[in-house]
């Protein structure tokens, strides 16, 4: 039976689940799936970095306290040093999450291209190099026979890219709309609560569901990236992040949130892209005031959802969680298991 051997960059909430998933699951897994997983290598800017060709003892690498230990006391290195490991080490499928600077892609970009040159596949929930560099990594995966999957960078453990991709042939594919931040949506649902703008931020912070500095959701730059990806991958289209159109939720007021109520609506922070008649496609984040019977109106709290405009189907919802290190962890999980169906399949047409 196969066994994929990875490495985690990143150790924090997301690649530590997909670990401890690893160490708690690998039987039932390998049982389940078809293959295995072995943990060769982990970078972390906080423990260090560590390289073991025969697997590494993941119960002890969780034990670890970020802060307290590093990996030098387990034979490895107290720093990270990425494009060293992730060049050098002996992966073939490299899990990156790691912090994304939001206006380059970096330093995940560096990290999937250093492992696509060297002949790793990847596998990340990052935003930036898919929104950003998602055409030119794309291309150098294929370059390379290699596979570049980052289906975890939109709606964490829900997998709309797929479920689209797979949905989608034989339909004609008009557009989409979606919410596709739940920082945004919980806090717009306890300003409906009553709360001012201020009160619910800083109650999403107090639940883990916002940033210390909430700017990337409350304005809408999450939303923007997610929507770029989404309009490249879906319908074709050939955007950039100016072509984005961004507004965020920071002007609205429990007032509007009233008055919208009053009148049978509900505000949103909304993603969308549409196809225009000339081909070209057009997209944007803005807040909307959604009648209480539209599709997107009744998702509630931190929950995401999707609706794609078809031309057979008319609307298809989809709708799940968009964040959580379970979750996030299950989609870098899902993308490895679309990189062995494609590798089963290019076996047997060899």
């Amino acid at each position: 039976m196969t066994t994929y051997d990875i490495a985690l960059i990143g150790f924090g909430g997301v690649n530590r689940t997909l670990a401890e998933l690893i160490a708690t699951r690998g039987g039932e897994l390998r049982r389940d799936l078809g293959f295995g997983l072995r943990v060769v290598a982990i970078t972390d800017l906080r423990l260090g970095s560590l390289v073991r060709g025969e697997g590494i003892d993941l119960e002890k690498a969780l034990r670890l306290v970020p802060g307290a230990a590093t990996f030098r006391d387990h034979g490895g290195s107290a720093e990270a040093d990425n494009e060293r490991i992730i060049r050098t080490c002996p992966a073939d499928i490299i899990c990156e999450a790691t912090f994304t600077n939001p206006t380059d892609g970096e330093p995940a970009a560096s990290h999937v291209r250093w492992a696509l040159d060297s002949g790793k596949s990847v596998c990340t929930t990052n935003k930036g190099p898919v929104a950003l560099h998602g055409a030119e990594l794309k291309a150098m995966a294929r370059q390379n026979g290699l596979h570049f999957e980052f289906e975890g960078a939109v709606m964490s453990g829900t997998p709309v890219l797929r479920f689209a991709k797979r949905l989608f042939p034989g339909l004609s594919l008009h557009g989409f709309e979606g919410i596709l931040n739940g920082t945004s949506n919980y806090v717009l649902g306890r300003m409906e609560d009553g709360l001012s703008f201020d009160e619910a931020v800083r109650e999403a912070q107090q639940r883990g569901y916002a940033e210390a500095d909430p700017t990337a959701d409350i304005d809408g730059y999450d939303v923007q990236l997610k929507v770029l990806i989404l309009a490249n991958e879906l319908l074709g289209a050939n955007l950039t992040l100016a072509d984005v159109k961004r507004e965020g939720i920071s002007a609205l007021t429990p007032g509007d949130l009233r008055q919208a109520g009053s009148e049978g609506r509900r505000w949103k922070l909304v993603g969308s892209a549409r196809r225009n008649p000339d081909g070209t496609v057009t997209a944007q984040v803005a807040p909307a005031a959604l009648p209480l019977d539209h599709g997107l109106a009744g998702v509630s709290g931190a929950n995401n959802a999707v609706s794609f405009s078809t031309d057979l189907l008319g609307a298809v919802t989809v709708a799940g969680p968009g964040a959580g290190r379970m979750e996030t962890a299950y989609a870098l999980l899902s993308d490895i298991i679309a990189m062995h169906e494609a590798r089963s399949r290019e076996t047997a047409n060899a």
